[in-house]
């Protein structure tokens, strides 16, 4: 083609070729994917960010050898005639499978060394390795595609953001710290020794700020900074939000625009699973605790957990009758169908709840007029028939039961919710479950402390306001929070703000903060409520949870492309590091490292002892 000549190393993408473009003298780059050696003829499939085209070279060519040397992922320029593909060889799952680039020249741009581990296929390489060497994995097709879907995801969030009237800001990046419910990471001030910078854990008060300031809708795509352990759906460090905020709204109006956004996005990206239409269902937290065992419920899930403490209480079964005159209660979890399995199933499940550590799992099979098993050998006839009315179970069915103060039972009955519905298949497919969950507590009582603290935000306006504050027990007290939740994956808090000083003024007082602390800690919010603030609120969605979700990946890891790992390290670029002597010197900076144990201590482990006594030393002169 004419345009051989313009370009030095393509002029089609490797997606880009088709039955159109036979005939037609083609240039292309990118990595080796496969090679398949037919004896006089050799397939090289080339791979670019675009896609795969398959190229082939005959053995009388003189690059056949050097064809046949060129290990896969190295980067080549291939020119040849682009010609139809026998019909036999054609590849209808490729985009480019009824064309092939017949290579007439050969260019090797780099080399590759032998791989860490393959590209091609998915050979379980563990995740360390594939950290290390992020630059390699990031070319697998599936994780190459997350990244690119995170882009389109983002950028359609912007699109629906700015369509919606919201204008974004940027907020800063050094900050002060603030008790956001995680541990900051401290930057040290060069200039003001002795002095820290918090990097944000959530740009809370400078959105708020923004509405104090007369902005009506803000939003950004926020990276925030905690520093927490790891899990499945949360990455430590750092991690990017949607962060909104919204003058004179109420709760519902926060709800109504976030709503828009989500079923938007998750319709648009969500591969034609089905979305929940707004509005999404509220669900109290009291109750989320009590029917789904968790604040994070997964609506997925068809079985609901029911409270069956009275039909317990002074009963035959005196193992649960004694725990409720102790204040505990007893939560029964249905499990439809499953009369019909063998009593190993029900062994099998008693050893699990063993495992995590609880006594057992009590369980009750229906039958006609009553039930059998170790429960209900126990249990009034007219009992047994309470709880199955009352859970709607009959003949044939299962009821499992969990005793227990009220917060642990919540959360084991959560997690045998989960088991029994995985367990029967029940969990409904292809689909995206929204709901809000609200009402939650302004405070909790921490047993450690043995003191009242905030349970969610801090700067969230009490259900009752000033009123509720001085003349209810704390303890019963709502707030104006919410928390957005998907398929059992919590993707957002948010809340209604306190923007009143005298509000915020006695809310901080009850979890212990005098009011000079009050004005140290949030002075420049402080201050600026007293100067005219709107009622204000907003929400923070997770992006990469939101990525997750429609990845349909299990770990939030393969949806970002340079993550730590679950020890907060990048293996890639070595972060954590060391810093030289000089500059901990001109930071103002001694360490005071932990003891090294001497057994099985290691060459890094003494190294890093070694320098300290060092930098010590340097410091005193």
């Amino acid at each position: 083609m004419n345009n051989l000549s313009k370009h030095p190393y393509r002029s089609h993408t490797c997606g880009e070729l088709r039955p159109e473009h036979t005939g037609s003298k083609t240039r292309l780059s990118g990595w080796i994917h496969r090679k398949r050696d037919h004896g006089n003829l050799l397939f090289i499939d080339l791979r670019d960010h675009y896609g795969l085209t398959q190229c082939v070279i005959d053995v009388s060519s003189p690059l056949f050898v050097e064809s046949e040397q060129v290990r896969p992922e190295s980067v080549i320029t291939v020119t040849g005639q682009v010609v139809d593909r026998d019909p036999e060889t054609v590849n209808l799952s490729l985009p480019t499978g009824k064309v092939e680039l017949r290579i007439e020249e050969m260019e090797i741009l780099s080399g590759a060394e032998v791989l860490p581990f393959q590209v091609a296929v998915d050979d379980n390489a563990p995740e360390d390795l594939r950290l290390r060497h992020r630059f390699i994995d990031l070319r697998r097709e599936q994780i190459h595609d997350n990244i690119v879907l995170r882009s389109k995801v983002i950028s359609s969030i912007r699109r629906r953001m700015v369509e919606q009237g919201f204008i974004e800001f940027q907020t800063p990046i050094l900050a002060a710290s603030s008790p956001e419910g995680a541990r900051d990471y401290l930057v040290p001030s060069r200039l003001h020794p002795g002095k820290f910078y918090a990097l944000p854990q959530a740009p809370q008060q400078f959105k708020q700020l923004l509405m104090v300031g007369g902005f009506d809708r803000y939003f950004q795509i926020s990276p925030c900074f905690r520093d927490e352990d790891a899990r499945a759906d949360r990455s430590p460090g750092e991690f990017y939000q949607l962060d909104l905020e919204m003058s004179f709204v109420t709760q519902e109006d926060v709800f109504a625009a976030v709503e828009l956004l989500m079923t938007g996005v998750f319709e648009e990206f969500g591969g034609g699973w089905s979305v929940t239409q707004g509005p999404y269902p509220h669900i109290p937290f009291a109750e989320s605790m009590l029917k789904y065992g968790s604040d994070k419920p997964d609506l997925r899930n068809p079985l609901i957990i029911s409270d069956v403490t009275e039909s317990f209480r002074g009963s035959g079964f005196s193992i649960f009758a004694k725990a409720i005159e102790n204040g505990a209660v007893v939560r029964a979890v249905p499990a439809p169908g499953a009369g019909d399995r063998p009593r190993s199933y029900f062994d099998k499940l008693n050893d699990w709840a063993r495992e995590e550590g609880q006594a057992g799992l009590g369980y009750i099979i229906l039958e006609d007029g009553g039930g059998k098993g170790p429960i209900a050998k126990n249990l009034e006839p007219e009992r047994v028939l309470a709880i199955a009315k009352s859970n709607g179970l009959g003949n044939g069915d299962a009821v499992f039961f969990v005793c227990g103060m009220e917060d642990e039972a919540a959360a084991f009955s959560g997690a045998v919710r989960t088991r029994v519905c995985n367990d029967l298949n029940l969990l409904e497919k292809d689909c995206f479950r929204f709901c809000w969950v609200v009402d939650y507590p302004m405070y909790e009582f921490d047993e450690t402390t043995r003191k009242l603290e905030f349970s969610h935000n801090p700067f969230s306006m009490p259900q009752g306001g000033l009123e509720a504050l001085e003349n209810e027990d704390p303890l019963a007290i709502k707030a104006w929070q919410y928390d957005i939740v998907c398929n059992g994956v919590e993707l957002s808090s948010g809340a209604i703000r306190n923007h009143l000083p005298e509000v915020m003024y006695k809310a901080f007082a009850i979890a212990g903060y005098s009011r000079e602390r009050v004005e140290e800690q949030f002075g420049g919010l402080l201050t600026a409520f007293k100067y005219g603030a709107p009622p204000h609120g907003g929400s923070a969605p997770g992006i990469d949870r939101i990525v997750m979700l429609l990845a349909d990946e299990p770990n939030i890891r393969e949806v970002i492309a340079f993550p730590m790992n679950q020890q907060a390290q990048d293996l890639l670029m070595q972060a954590p590091a060391e810093v030289p002597v000089e500059r901990l010197r001109e930071l103002h900076i001694k360490l005071n490292l932990p003891p090294v144990k001497k057994n099985g201590e290691d060459m890094k482990a003494k190294k890093s002892a070694g320098k300290s006594k060092r930098e010590k030393s340097s410091q005193k002169e």
